[in-house]
């Protein structure tokens, strides 16, 4: 059986709300805490609807990414946590105003706040991204020695800069999530964006299904600056990537490119493309994901933990 817990963390001046999926198990469980893409989205990694409703089309569609596969490590005996980031959901803030450097510490706090939990295994943790969210993902396992494996989908490679620019064009031809008027919005104005940014401008104001949506340009630049490709130089763990071969938002190239770069720093990471799935893997069967997950989960691995886990981990224990 699986749990579903509800629950809520601090993360630098704001709270943030999640779900975390527990196993049924005895014992510390490995986990899984999961960082959504640059867009405004849910916990489950769909379109944020519940606090954006004017900024999506009104779909009922599949169950979020995230919601998959947190029910597909559950069912292979691995915890996962998964949140809205800020201005999204349940959660506190503003989408528009946060920058690339707050979701990553968001991230780190994530993690934080589940390492007081007695039900895992502060040895076997992962962190996996989505889309943008997968350079958050390499930025935080860098930084942190007790993280075991990293799971990258529909991640890219070279600067959001670069992107952005190819997937507006994709997207403009194919039509591919343009009736969201959010989608519209800043791809119709992509360069102006870039260029705005480029200038050092602190905002840029879009119109919004009719409404004034003011953009923090400071995380767009920071994005500009941080291409995931420099990350991967850096990261040294065990990486599984998934990508959609139809993905209109990072085509399949970028994450070759990742796969390139990690072998380079001395990685072995797996990487499989899936046919006809696009960013958010919507068209992925489910033993595509469940096969995923298998491999991430393997590659969870105790690690050896600094004296501050240690310590915390002796804590959970009395």
């Amino acid at each position: 059986m699986i749990e579903q817990q509800e629950l809520r963390f601090r993360a630098g001046d704001v709270s943030l709300a999640g779900t975390l999926t527990l196993p049924r198990a005895d014992g510390r469980v490995p986990w899984v805490v999961m960082v959504p893409s640059w867009l405004p989205r849910d916990r489950d990694g769909g379109w944020d609807r519940s606090r954006h409703p004017d900024w999506f089309a009104d779909e009922q569609g599949a169950p979020g990414l995230f919601a998959r596969l947190a029910e597909a490590l559950a069912e292979r005996g691995v915890a996962s946590l998964r949140y809205d980031p800020r201005g999204c959901g349940a959660s506190d803030g503003a989408w528009e105003r946060t920058a690339l450097f707050t979701r990553i510490d968001d991230a780190r706090d994530a993690i934080g706040a589940m390492r007081s939990r007695p039900e895992l295994d502060l040895r076997r943790t992962a962190v996996l991204g989505h889309g943008e969210g997968a350079g958050v993902a390499m930025s935080v396992a860098i930084g942190d020695p007790a993280i075991a494996a990293v799971g990258l989908v529909g991640a890219s490679a070279r600067s959001l800069r670069t992107v952005l620019r190819r997937g507006s064009s994709e997207r403009a031809r194919l039509g591919t999530d343009r009736r969201h008027p959010i989608v519209s919005a800043l791809d119709d104005r992509t360069e102006e964006l870039i260029e705005r940014a480029d200038r050092g401008e602190a905002t840029m104001t879009l119109d919004v299904a009719g409404s004034a949506v003011t953009l923090d340009l400071a995380g767009w630049d920071q994005a500009f600056h941080t291409p995931p490709i420099a990350l991967a130089t850096m990261l040294h763990r065990s990486v599984v990537l998934l990508h959609g071969a139809a993905d209109a938002w990072a085509e399949p190239g970028e994450s070759r490119l990742l796969v390139d770069a990690l072998r380079d720093a001395g990685n072995d990471p797996l990487r499989r493309v899936v046919e006809g799935a696009g960013h958010d893997l919507g068209g992925a069967p489910d033993g595509v994901i469940g096969e995923y997950v298998t491999a991430l989960a393997a590659r969870i691995e105790p690690r050896e933990l600094p004296p501050v886990l240690v310590a915390i981990e002796e804590m959970g224990r009395a």
